[in-house]
């Protein structure tokens, strides 16, 4: 078998698919990406036994078929240097050598048997369907992916949890301390259906979903989901169980409303953050009409900072506390020129969105007070 096709179009396809293989495999084929050649194509799959991503590329020229498993370091490694260019693979499927030809040089190495390349079961049919824009779902699961937890006694918190009902698609991850709410009201569904994605597929997902539209399939039941794009495929087993009721916790009636400059704020917490107690991050803030001062302190170390921004601010004046690392990984996952925050009382979460909604969407970010020692 001998098929050609461009160096970096390969060096690219393979770099992406690789973040799913593990440093640890159960199965050592599992080390290796799986080469299949059919229609003058190039089908490249890699898998960890729970995530399995294949993608595609059209190859220039293709003589035979057939399928071969490559280690991936060593082919990872010898493309990834080359400038772009043809690649002349000749591979001799009963010996299970392969031969690499480019410009000035040639490599040779040995490859697997495809035949022991696990391959991942089909959904069945009457699943759930939902159909999303490639750029919208990236967006979605790159805001929501910071607010998922690492909880071993709460796995369900671990992963982005997809909603569908009949008032639209509910994009949702939270940790406890923060919560992201990602609703789009163009995909809805008389039946509700809702799935957990684990943080690595979202992960996956969110490199390699193009924003240049084109749709995303996702076909999902009870314990595995499917999800095809432009470029591939992504089949994965999902968490299982019951995600909490998220918009049980978020308030409706928070009357204490502060209008700010998303990246003026942003800076703001980053210079005052260092001088924080290492152990809590807690950042004061004190709002009063067209003002709002933060402030941090480290009582062990003597370290204080304090910075006022000029603001819009209707409500009671306040004092309030919160962890600034988390506030500040949710200003930096917003869009918008400036955020409106919703306040209740220092003991009420506060919600943050963004004045600027994207089209057809609502995005809103929660996060719980600290405590305040006055």
């Amino acid at each position: 078998m001998r098929f050609t096709l461009s160096s970096t179009a390969l060096s690219s396809r393979l770099q992406s698919l690789s973040r799913v293989i593990n440093s640890k495999n159960s199965l050592p084929i599992l080390d290796c990406f799986l080469f299949e050649v059919r229609n003058n194509q190039l089908s490249i799959t890699a898998s960890d036994s729970e995530n399995v991503i294949q993608s595609a590329i059209g190859l220039d020229t293709c003589e035979g078929e057939g399928e071969f498993a490559v280690p991936n370091r060593t082919i990872l490694d010898a493309v990834k240097e080359l400038p772009e260019q043809p690649l002349t693979f000749n591979v001799d499927i009963n010996k299970f050598t392969v031969e690499v030809v480019y410009q000035n040089g040639i490599y040779h190495f040995t490859a697997q048997n495809a035949g022991e390349y696990p391959h991942t079961q089909a959904i069945p049919d009457g699943a759930t369907v939902i159909t999303i824009d490639s750029g919208v779902l990236s967006d979605n699961i790159s805001r929501s992916l910071f607010a998922t937890a690492q909880n071993e006694l709460r796995p369900v918190m671990n992963g982005v949890y997809f909603d569908l009902t009949a008032d639209g698609l509910a994009i949702v991850a939270s940790d406890g301390q923060k919560l992201v709410r990602n609703r789009n009201f163009n995909i809805k569904s008389d039946t509700p259906a809702s799935f957990i994605l684990p943080k690595k597929p979202a992960t996956l997902l969110k490199n390699v979903l193009g924003r240049d539209g084109g749709d995303v399939v996702i076909k999902f039941d009870d314990r595995n989901a499917e999800v095809r794009f432009a470029d591939g495929v992504l089949s994965c087993r999902l968490i299982e169980g019951r995600f909490p009721n998220y918009n049980k916790v978020i308030p409706t009636d928070n009357p204490n409303q502060l209008v700010i400059d998303r990246k003026v704020l942003l800076s703001a917490l980053r210079r005052v953050l260092p001088f924080a107690s290492e152990s809590s991050l807690l950042v004061r803030f004190h709002l009063e009409m067209g003002n709002l001062e933060i402030s941090s302190e480290d009582i062990d170390f003597a370290t204080s900072a304090k910075e006022n921004i000029t603001c819009d601010y209707t409500g009671q004046p306040m004092n309030i506390g919160f962890k600034g690392s988390s506030l500040t990984e949710i200003l930096s996952n917003l869009d918008s020129e400036e955020v409106t925050i919703s306040l209740g009382d220092p003991s009420r979460a506060g919600i943050i969105v963004p004045v600027t909604q994207p089209e057809n969407c609502d995005v809103l970010m929660l996060i719980m007070p600290m405590l305040l020692n006055d």
